[in-house]
């Protein structure tokens, strides 16, 4: 079967670069390219392809702005391309197949194809309609409670779903961060640190994001500016004065805060000693 492929980028050069990619996959058939948003629903509108290549950040019209536009009833696979990292959270919140940084990893890309192709053998358009719309919704702001029940259906639907590496642009360079690895989190700003395996990522968001698609089995906040990795909590303690420690496999320390320390109590089994 063919998956039928549509690249969309404002930039000449990250078209060729996804185009040359795809030359390589012989059961990918570029049916188009396209250098804007309306070019892009034009063409999508024409050739209803399985797959869309496209980025975010282009001039005129958004590439969320072209799945505001398109009928939610064919909708089709997207897989997300950008050079900025700011919508990498909101992009796995959405359940898209797929998100690609540029400078584009050959590695990675062949992973991608990999995922699109379970999905254009086993997507439904509702499921792909559902988990577009999330998206869709909190960039723009829509609160039709036509629109808020068609969100809560597509939650349900993917409940459960939990992201295995976050993506976390550092200069030139894609690092993928697993999940299972991060140690702690914490707040600075409109930043988040990353601690995973004794490193220090940086990534554009907020706490209630991150808690959003973390694991909460795993991951639990234990101050208002921190999140930690539950499994690698050493032990627990009471300080004299009434504050309670974590200490974490790798002995760091973190303060956990009154307001969170029963559920987290809670979730490590016992009390602080």
């Amino acid at each position: 079967m063919k998956i039928r492929t549509i690249i969309v980028d404002d930039e000449g050069l990250s078209r060729r670069g996804v185009e040359l990619r795809l030359r390589t996959a012989p059961d990918f058939e570029i049916l188009a390219q396209c250098a804007s948003g309306r070019e892009a629903l034009a063409a999508i509108q024409q050739y209803k392809p399985d797959v869309v290549f496209l980025d975010i950040q282009m001039p005129g019209m958004s590439g969320f702005e072209v799945l505001a536009h398109l009928p939610q009833e064919s909708l089709p696979v997207v897989v997300f391309v950008t050079a900025y990292d700011q919508y990498a959270i909101q992009a796995f919140e959405a359940r898209a197949v797929d998100y690609l940084l540029k400078p584009i990893d050959d590695t990675r890309f062949a992973a991608t194809l990999t995922r699109v192709r379970e999905h254009a053998r086993a997507r439904s358009a509702a499921d792909q309609r559902d988990r577009l719309l999330q998206i869709i919704a909190e960039i723009t702001g829509c609160g039709e409670l036509a629109l808020d029940e068609l969100l809560e259906r597509g939650r349900k639907a993917i409940d459960g779903w939990r992201p295995e590496v976050l993506p976390i642009r550092q200069g030139r360079e894609t690092v993928r961060v697993p999940v299972a690895s991060i140690e702690w989190i914490d707040a600075a700003g409109d930043y988040m640190c990353i601690h995973a395996a004794g490193d220090t990522h940086i990534l554009r968001g907020t706490m209630k994001e991150l808690e959003e698609i973390l694991d909460p089995k795993l991951f639990q906040r234990v101050h208002r500016s921190t999140i930690v990795n539950l499994r690698l909590v050493r032990s627990l303690r009471a300080h004299m004065n009434g504050e309670y420690f974590l200490t974490l496999e790798g002995g760091h320390e973190l303060k956990l805060s009154r307001t969170y320390r029963d559920k987290i109590e809670y979730f490590l089994g016992g009390s602080a000693s």
